[in-house]
């Protein structure tokens, strides 16, 4: 336990003094919400749930972009970690290396939750209706499910790249095209049927679709689905990035 809470304490250290790290990522979703939500908001997109606006469609889907981009910078941070030789130190000190993994997935999930609620503010001050505020509270479970499940993703693909700019590389390959196929943007409904089908297999669809229902109060699937089918994701992904990080050299 004092492994993983000094690993947690010092990507929380990072995440603080990182100001430029802060502002860049709640500068994206602002100009999300701002330029898209509101832009579309004024030309009535068809096809929505009745009584629900874009903006605040748009608005759990983008919470869901900002868990996306910073969880998977965890693996990042592994790669510079490994670059300065600090992993080397760290992997060979008397502690489980499972300790470590946990560790960095505790502070990639605090500091998505941080990250989160802010946006959730600016959305609410840019006039996004919250259907209820249990339900907005009780969000933070698919927040940090998102948070985990990604964090897990970018120290599993850490774990084998070794190559900064090779995994930059891949991990815009999945960023973007998980993004783009998990509803954020667009009802599913409304899609081909080839191309809903796809969604289906993007992990993200379910927190996206979880987030919508319990903070606008519209969701495409049952709440209870989209929980179950993402914690299934989220603990797979914690034990491959603890399986792959347990096989790692440096």
């Amino acid at each position: 336990m004092n492994a993983i809470y000094v690993i947690w304490l010092r990507e929380m250290k990072k995440y603080v003094r990182n100001r430029s790290r802060l502002v860049g990522n709640l500068a994206m979703p602002f100009f999300f919400l701002t330029f898209l939500g509101m832009g579309f908001n004024s030309m009535g997109i068809t096809g929505l749930p009745e009584g629900i606006s874009y903006l605040d469609f748009l608005a759990p889907g983008i919470v869901a972009m900002s868990l996306l981009f910073s969880s998977m910078f965890a693996g990042v941070s592994i790669l510079w970690d490994r670059q300065f030789g600090f992993l080397k130190e760290i992997m060979v000190a008397p502690v489980s290396r499972t300790s470590i993994v946990i560790g960095r997935i505790f502070a990639g999930m605090t500091s998505g939750v941080i990250q989160a609620f802010l946006i959730l503010a600016i959305c609410m001050l840019l006039g996004v209706r919250i259907a209820n505020p249990l339900g907005a509270v009780a969000s933070i479970i698919f927040i940090v499910l998102i948070a985990m499940s990604f964090v897990g993703l970018g120290i599993s693909l850490a774990s084998k790249i070794e190559d900064m700019h090779g995994f930059q590389l891949i991990m815009n390959f999945l960023v973007m095209p998980t993004f783009l196929l998990s509803g954020a943007l667009f009802p599913l409904d409304k899609l081909p049927a080839w191309l809903a089908g796809i969604t289906y297999f993007d992990p993200l669809t379910y927190g996206v679709d979880g987030l919508r229902g319990l903070i606008i109060g519209t969701s495409h699937l049952p709440v209870v689905l989209d929980f179950c089918i993402l914690g299934c994701f989220c603990a797979a992904m914690i034990l491959l990035a603890r399986h792959l990080f347990n096989k790692t050299e440096v």
